[in-house]
């Protein structure tokens, strides 16, 4: 990807009849092979809406280059929702690269998102290609996105892991685990006889109510109906994600949490979302989580947080530890149009309510 803007391919509008040469490229950029279920479930499937997409072929069939940017439904304190967008998978094709493409095809669908009348667009990329974003086409970086880990029990697993962060927090493993067993019991001990919490196969209508109750508090909350959930987590096809729901003795819904559990040989799991109505349920919710994700032998947890946000706060506060300086991941944005409400609000990624489960992948890491 570079800011070479010499003419290779005609770019054009994607469309469902894309997603097979999009599959393709998707598996060889990636490494992948799955790319055939994946993407029409991710471009086509969502309740948010289908995904802007834009490819590039060369002189034969072959797709040389493809971008796509999903819609995210935003409520800004349970008002109505808001289309924003997020960019998703840029693919180009090794032989193709350093032609132009990228760019083309970035300025080809902020446009078409411009026309759609989303305000703004906000991607995850990797920091190493962040500042071609920034440098060369109109975005601005406006925050980082850090992964929070809570060390389950003291093995192997959970050594390899924290070495990524340094050799201190390896060696502090032991400890640390330690520190885990506490920070579950406190959790267990805050909501002991107030709740009920049980794994959940589907969402229902009720979720719609505990997410409109969390919605009103926080500026920036992608909309999560049982639909959305369903979509999202219960039906992905990977087939990873395990959801726990948090009842009163009543059997009135107050919260839930979703995990991603790690695949065979794996050692991370990562909590993909918590949405909870007050303290207790969220306490509920995340020993939940945690508890699965260690009967199924994940070493540790995972979950994502914007830096500075209330949701690190909640992580920090819970057990969870920091990752290195080094560790983390630009939020990019690409404003549409300045007068609107919400771009100010994207602007300070810090007010938002965001868990993994809010980004544009799959699959969670």
């Amino acid at each position: 990807m570079t800011s070479d803007d010499t003419p290779a391919a005609a770019g054009r509008a994607g469309s469902a009849s894309d997603r097979a040469a999009q599959a393709a490229l998707f598996d060889i950029c990636f490494s992948r092979s799955d790319g055939a279920e994946v993407l029409p479930w991710r471009y086509d499937g969502s309740p948010h809406g289908a995904a802007l997409t834009h490819v590039a072929h060369g002189d034969g069939a072959q797709l040389l280059a493809s971008y796509a940017c999903g819609p995210r439904m935003i409520l800004n304190r349970g008002g109505d929702a808001c289309p924003v967008g997020q960019t998703g998978d840029v693919m180009t094709s090794k032989e193709a690269r350093g032609r132009g493409l990228f760019s083309g095809l970035d300025r080809a669908t902020m446009e078409r998102a411009r026309e759609a009348g989303w305000p703004v667009v906000f991607g995850l990329p990797n920091r190493a290609s962040a500042h071609i974003f920034v440098r060369d086409l109109d975005w601005e970086e406006v925050g980082a996105l850090r992964p929070w880990t809570f060390v389950l029990c003291a093995d192997a697993g959970a050594r390899a892991e924290r070495m990524k962060a340094s050799r201190l927090a390896s060696v502090a493993v032991p400890w640390t685990s330690w520190r885990g067993t506490m920070a579950r019991g406190k959790l267990r001990k805050s909501f002991f006889g107030k709740i009920n919490v049980v794994p959940i196969a589907r969402f229902k209508p009720e979720a719609d109510d505990v997410a409109a109750t969390v919605a009103r508090e926080h500026p920036w909350f992608v909309r999560r109906d049982h639909e959305d959930l369903n979509w999202r987590f219960i039906d992905a096809p990977s087939g990873r994600f395990r959801a726990h729901g948090v009842y009163e003795p009543s059997g009135a819904m107050r919260g839930w949490c979703v995990v991603q559990i790690p695949e065979r040989g794996e050692t991370v799991g990562h909590i993909a979302d918590i949405v909870a109505a007050d303290e207790v349920a969220f306490a509920g919710a995340l020993e939940a989580g945690l508890g699965h994700l260690r009967k199924v032998g994940a070493s540790v947890a995972r979950a994502h947080a914007v830096a500075g946000s209330a949701w690190e706060a909640r992580l920090k506060r819970s057990g969870f530890r920091a990752p290195s300086q080094q560790d983390t991941r630009p939020i990019i944005l690409r404003v549409l149009d300045p007068a609107h409400p919400l771009t100010a609000i994207a602007r300070d990624p810090k007010s938002w309510y965001f868990t993994d489960g809010d980004r544009d992948a799959e699959l969670i890491g």
